[in-house]
């Protein structure tokens, strides 16, 4: 998940890049570019990313159904290297465009990975465990976004001291600031090394392969010599239920009115997630720091120390979600960014006359940023997994991931106009929201903690629907055991199928 935090890596070499444009633009047509110009493309190689985010989670149920979420992140692969190869050579053969066609690259395997991603985590991890592992990945994006911050000091990449709308020769650009783009590549080259090593998902291998024996040899190599015959009932269970349901499309979903709540509350959350304002908050870390009172050669600093706390907060919201809930850590997170959002209202507000003000708003952005990462950051991916079962998991993702994309374009594209029409104000937009979805949280959102998939769907059912319970899933049919593990029975009617025990040394299993 480091590679994720390719977003950020364009932010500290961004002066280099926009004297490689101009200079590129003199070379092909004898003059510089104007300042709205460079501006407009320097946008545009920044928002191409989630563009291609977007594009990339549309993608995710077809990849999932046709190679598997282990087969998936292992091929997709295939363009973090495209896209490094791209931006890392872009200086080296005059063409800025490969930068622009880099980041839509690796923005699509992002689309892609931060759907597969959670999903794969969820269904190889333990109930008791699935929060933590869920939460996994938002720590390593935090890791890889404070590596960024660091990679970007001055000290390491260097400074530029010309005018980038200057003609200047090449020599006078720092030599290795595509490397720098390129690093994605690095993190991406272990995955590629060690995943295909680990199994496929075991509900995967089950519900929709239909494979029990690489089911039951994947489960061992996830829980060692543990006796899963409880877990792999639960597997059965929703396959049964789900036998005669395919892996819906997006469009069926959406149609689907039993799990409407669910559609409803992952449209919530991982909109929410993005229009809490904290993709404002990190592109305009700097100017507020400034503002403060630091000097501007000290901000550098003082947003590496922001990093810092980013991965420390992660940390504390991935050690404690199997002990207070996803509920918590989401009300949590959302209300107090929400408060801090406020704060940063009425900090600007009142600096220009009260001027320990300037250090109440440092302290609101951090407050912002550590809300964040305790618990919006990770959870609604984790929860869109949680919500729905296998049949429809990869749909939902889509859903999820879509608009999340959709919103960080749009807090992107539309936070400098309103920055401009509303000032200081703005951010009580995003104090809005942050409060609205931790409302929706606390009065909608059940507790998913130590829930099997099918209790948590049951939980969302209507009071028609809870009818269907444990022993009793559909009209006439009902589960029996048979050699430890569950089956259908139809009337008079028993649908057998192959069926494992374990044996005395619980290392090998048998018909």
């Amino acid at each position: 998940s480091v590679h994720l935090s390719v977003f950020f890596l364009l932010l500290s070499p961004s002066q280099y890049i926009k004297e490689f444009f101009n200079l590129t633009t003199v070379e092909r047509y004898g003059t510089s570019m104007s300042t709205e110009g460079l501006t407009v493309l320097y946008s545009v190689t920044v928002s191409i990313f989630a563009l291609g985010g977007l594009v990339g989670s549309f993608t995710v149920r077809m990849l999932v159904t046709k190679f598997g979420r282990k087969g998936t992140l292992v091929k997709s692969t295939a363009l973090v290297f495209a896209g490094s190869g791209l931006m890392g050579f872009s200086r080296a053969f005059g063409v800025p465009e490969m930068i622009i066609v880099g980041r839509f690259l690796t923005g699509v395997h992002s689309g892609i990975a931060l759907s597969v991603v959670p999903m794969y985590l969820g269904e190889i991890a333990p109930k008791n465990l699935r929060g933590f592992l869920g939460l996994v990945p938002s720590i390593f994006i935090c890791i890889g976004v404070f590596f960024a911050q660091i990679l970007g000091l001055q000290e390491i990449l260097g400074e530029v001291e010309r005018d980038p709308f200057s003609s200047l020769d090449q020599s006078s650009v720092e030599q290795h600031w595509p490397l720098f783009l390129s690093l994605t590549a690095v993190p991406t080259f272990i995955q590629l090394m060690l995943l295909p090593w680990f199994p496929e998902s075991p509900r995967y291998l089950l519900i929709e392969k239909h494979n029990i024996h690489a089911t039951v040899a994947a489960l061992k190599t996830y829980r060692g010599k543990a006796n899963n015959q409880e877990e792999v009932e639960e597997m059965q269970e929703e396959q049964h239920f789900h036998s005669s349901v395919q892996t819906v499309s997006v469009c069926e979903l959406l149609r689907d009115r039993t799990v409407r709540w669910q559609v409803l509350t992952v449209a919530v959350v991982n909109m929410g997630m993005q229009l809490s304002g904290i993709d404002a908050i990190w592109f305009y870390t700097n100017s507020i720091f400034e503002n403060a009172g630091i000097h501007a050669s000290q901000v550098q600093y003082t947003t590496v120390g922001t990093g810092a706390i980013e991965v420390i907060a992660g940390l504390v919201g991935c050690f404690t979600i199997e002990r207070i809930g996803r509920k918590p850590l989401l009300i949590g997170g959302f209300g107090f960014m929400g408060i801090c959002c406020s704060g940063i209202t009425f900090s600007l507000i009142l600096q220009a006359r009260v001027p320990f003000m300037h250090y109440i708003s440092v302290a609101c952005v951090v407050g912002i940023i550590a809300g964040f990462c305790i618990g919006p950051a990770g959870v609604p991916f984790l929860m869109t997994g949680e919500l729905f079962t296998q049949s429809h998991r990869p749909a939902a993702y889509i859903v999820g991931g879509a608009l999340n994309w959709l919103s960080n374009f749009t807090v992107g594209f539309l936070f400098p106009f309103l920055q401009m029409s509303a000032g200081a104000f703005c951010y009580l937009v995003f104090f809005g929201v942050c409060i609205g979805v931790a409302v929706y949280v606390y009065f909608i959102i059940p507790e998913t903690k130590n829930k099997t998939f099918m209790e948590i769907s049951q939980m969302f059912a209507s009071t028609s629907e809870q009818e269907v319970g444990a022993l009793d899933v559909g009209a006439g049919f009902s589960l029996k055991q048979v050699n430890g593990y569950g089956s259908m029975e139809n009337g008079c009617t028993l649908i057998t199928e192959e069926s494992y025990t374990w044996s005395s040394d619980e290392t090998e299993y048998r018909d």
